[in-house]
């Protein structure tokens, strides 16, 4: 089960990105072709392998694991190719919620150290709605910080599809340049007192990133009181010890996943355009009578639209 889903979600990042070079191989063009028709082979020969197994007396045991390898490979693996997805459109894409978890980790433990009171929720009775609200104020400032500082540098906003053109000097994304924009009304006062136009050019990151920093804050830690009510249904304190009063390392992860997945969903809805390498892989993958169409019909809309001349 654990190889025919990898198989599939890496096997579907690898094609996405690189399907013209891999489709210049004989072997890995057959791969390509049919992999989701081999994936679902793999799976079976997996389902089959299952029933075979299945031994008299033990049929509750074995249909309970195998009920919880399909859960594991939704939470798990499933969400793993998401934020695969996010580093290849740019590492700032990871490196962004990922902080961001953490600082909200940090600083809501830290508000509700020293000044928390007022209990949360019922799951974690430590947790307080002072911690709540300072380690979302935290995140948020954090977050805008760090922005500032990695937009400064090319490597971390290039989308892999740039390096791929261009490996020496990739396309930046528009998300990440500059833009104006009008100052809302009532803080725009004070630039009309002072004479000066209420404009603010700031990269519409920078807007991304306040929304990151809210889901990270306000909705990332239910993310933690999920994994919380897990362990209590279980018996378990904490998913490990290697890190002292804090528990596992699954217990630092438990919002990365909730929050990798937000990522991913809200790059394809606002951020996310049509990429012009994508779609010619797409038109690589015709007959040549269908690729002689797409080329005519292109060419006769910029032939209309004075584009080129004929």
């Amino acid at each position: 089960m654990l190889l025919s889903s990898d198989y599939f979600f890496f096997g579907e990042s690898l094609i996405d990105y690189w399907s013209i070079a891999l489709r210049k191989d004989e072997f890995l063009r057959f791969l390509v072709v049919r992999h989701r028709f081999i994936s679902f082979i793999l799976y079976m020969i997996g389902f089959l392998w299952f029933v075979l197994s299945l031994r008299k007396g033990y049929y509750m045991r074995q249909f309970s694991l195998f009920a919880w390898t399909h859960v594991t490979l939704l939470l798990i693996v499933s969400q793993s190719f998401l934020i695969i997805q996010n580093i290849f459109q740019g590492l700032i894409w990871f490196l962004m919620p990922v902080s961001m978890i953490i600082c909200c980790d940090i600083m809501s433990y830290m508000f509700g150290f020293f000044w928390g009171k007022t209990p949360l929720i019922k799951l974690s009775p430590k947790k307080t709605w002072e911690g709540f609200i300072g380690g979302a104020f935290s995140t948020v400032v954090f977050g805008l910080i760090l922005a500032y500082f990695l937009l400064r540098n090319p490597y971390f906003v290039c989308p892999i599809e740039s390096y791929y053109e261009d490996r020496q000097n990739c396309t930046i994304p528009l998300t990440f340049y500059p833009d104006d924009f009008n100052i809302p009304r009532p803080f725009s006062l004070v630039f009309t007192i002072m004479k000066k136009p209420a404009i603010i050019r700031i990269p519409p990151f920078m807007f991304h990133t306040i929304i990151l920093g809210l889901f990270a804050s306000l909705i990332g830690p239910f993310g933690g009181f999920f994994a919380s009510g897990f362990k209590r249904a279980f018996k378990i304190k904490d998913f490990g010890d290697i890190i002292p009063g804090h528990g596992g390392l699954m217990d630092r992860f438990d919002c990365q996943l909730l929050m990798g997945t937000f990522v991913n969903v809200y790059i394809q809805s606002f951020i996310r355009y049509p990429n012009w390498n994508k779609i010619v892989q797409q038109i690589l993958w015709l007959p040549l009578e269908d690729q002689l169409s797409v080329y005519n019909s292109l060419k006769e809309q910029l032939l209309q639209n004075g584009v080129i001349q004929a």
